[in-house]
């Protein structure tokens, strides 16, 4: 697998002064606010959406320095991010996030929303001092779409009349929606043309969907400790993703299985075998390259750089997470 040390080495300095940067953005005025917020921040993750937002920058900066915007825009993107993942672990009951343990779990589901609030107010407040309406109405639509993903999933658990192009609407709604949007961002406040503005868009929008179906693919193939969460636990849920819905065209009663809602002695290792032993992973596998070919061809009206080979690099480092 291709390490993300070396992937997002253009931006080391810039990531460590994002990762300074956060606890003190969020220097909330509650201690326990403050200690959820740093525990979040402390958790590690990879950092990915925020090095995209700083690689974009530097790649259309065009050999000056990137501004004081461009590193608020990133700071901004994690905090919606991480935002939406205490949220999703209140509506999981997730006890674990990174293998470390989630807000919830550590001081109760109301401070958890509470925080997941509070961190989206705070990016919203950010957002709007960095004085760009376009940049405000991107981020805004995110915040937006991330309720919407989060709606739409909870409406369709165990609905296996699901269709692939619902499923990857809510794909975007949950993972590219912040990545395309936050990336068209950068591009914007770098100035660049509004051609080039929809083709980082269009980046962001399929490297988000190459992610998140290589995301469905690990919840099936990965270990509880690489995951960090039980693995099957999307399917437990309810929740029905790529691999599920190419392995009930092949075995309709997968789909019986799922509607009951496993109700059933066996039910869940019934479906879980089905799946690992169906055509749902292989297929899944080629949509999550189709994804990631098509983001790399949008990056052609970038200069060469080390920014815009690392931009490169990642769509290859999100296949790499599969093998």
């Amino acid at each position: 697998m291709i390490s993300t040390t070396s992937l997002l080495a253009p931006v080391e300095q810039d990531l460590q002064i994002l990762t300074d940067n956060l606890k003190q953005l969020v220097g909330a005025r509650h201690p326990i606010l403050r200690a959820a917020a740093e525990h979040l921040f402390d958790a590690g993750g990879k950092r990915i959406r925020p090095a995209i937002v700083l690689l974009v920058a530097r790649a259309t900066v065009s050999g000056e320095d990137i501004t004081q915007r461009h590193r608020r825009l990133a700071e901004i993107t994690e905090m919606i991010h991480t935002a939406s993942l205490v949220h999703d672990d209140v509506l999981d009951e997730a006890d674990l996030r990174r293998n470390v343990p989630t807000v919830n779990s550590l001081f109760d589901n109301r401070i958890a929303v509470l925080s997941g609030d509070f961190l989206f107010a705070q990016s919203s407040w950010y957002l709007a001092n960095l004085d760009n309406l376009e940049v405000v109405k991107l981020l805004s639509e995110v915040i937006r779409d991330f309720a919407e993903g989060e709606i739409l999933q909870g409406l369709n658990r165990f609905d296996t009349n699901i269709s692939l192009e619902a499923y990857l609407n809510k794909s975007y709604y949950k993972t590219a929606s912040l990545i395309a949007n936050s990336v068209k961002a950068a591009a914007i406040l770098s100035g660049v043309n509004d051609d080039n503005a929809v083709h980082l868009y269009e980046y962001g929008r399929n490297l988000g969907l190459a992610f998140q179906i290589v995301d469905d693919i690990l919840d099936f193939t990965g270990s509880t400790k690489v995951l960090g969460k039980p693995a099957g636990s999307d399917l437990a849920s309810g929740n029905l993703t790529a691999p599920v819905l190419y392995a009930m065209e092949e075995e309709p009663y997968l789909g019986v299985v799922i509607e009951r809602e496993f109700s059933e002695n066996n039910d869940l290792d019934k479906a879980l075998t089905i799946v690992r032993d169906s055509q749902g992973i292989p297929r899944s596998k080629e949509l999550a390259k189709h994804h990631a070919s098509q983001a790399r061809k949008h990056l052609d009206c970038l200069a060469p750089s080390d920014s815009t080979f690392a931009l490169g690099e990642l769509t290859d480092y999100v296949l790499s997470r599969l093998y």
